[in-house]
């Protein structure tokens, strides 16, 4: 199966996924999750429900952006305390290649194509009308491109190539802005 046929396949998995019942967070990360061989038994999923619609209906960082985060830590992930000095430890998080260049990516990609990240802000017009369906074809379209996206950066697993990507809007530059750190 080629690179695009997973992908699409993972895309419309999470879309089917949020329309079966899933909320945001859950359907990206199982779509992710069911295409890739590993350890973890299904009920992972439970680890995601309370992210979805912002953290329990608190409308923080968007579940589906939250899901596909944590479908990448099942690829890029520390699988154990990181050993070393406090400089290579340092460096495994922050260096070039580091892991939060990966994850970074996801976060700067959501905001680029939704203006925000927060849940509250893409939803505002239908607080108070939740189960409305405009609100949930909103939410459609940040599954959908979060499980895209989460499966571009997985299929195939390249941590040198995802962990080498230039840093977007990141805390290590003192404005918040773009760029590389010095």
């Amino acid at each position: 199966m080629s690179q695009e046929e997973i992908i699409a396949r993972v895309k419309q998995r999470a879309v089917d996924n949020f329309k079966s019942g899933l909320n945001c967070a859950e359907s990206v990360f199982l779509a992710v999750h069911a295409e890739l061989e590993t350890d973890l038994p299904a009920a992972t999923l439970c680890l995601l429900t309370g992210f979805g619609s912002g953290g329990g209906l608190f409308g923080g960082t968007c579940g589906s952006l939250n899901g596909a985060i944590a479908a990448l830590g099942l690829v890029y992930g520390r699988r154990q305390p990181p050993s070393g000095t406090v400089e290579e430890k340092k460096a495994q998080l922050y260096g070039n290649p580091g892991l939060y260049r990966i994850f970074n990516r996801l976060s700067n990609a959501f905001q680029e194509k939704f203006n925000t990240t927060l849940c509250r802000e893409i939803t505002q017009p239908w607080h108070g009308d939740w189960f409305a369906r405009d609100r949930f074809k909103a939410c459609l379209k940040t599954v959908a491109f979060m499980a895209e996206t989460a499966a571009t950066m997985v299929f195939p697993v390249n941590k040198e190539y995802w962990g080498s990507q230039p840093l977007g809007r990141n805390l290590l530059t003192k404005d918040e802005g773009s760029g590389e750190t010095s």
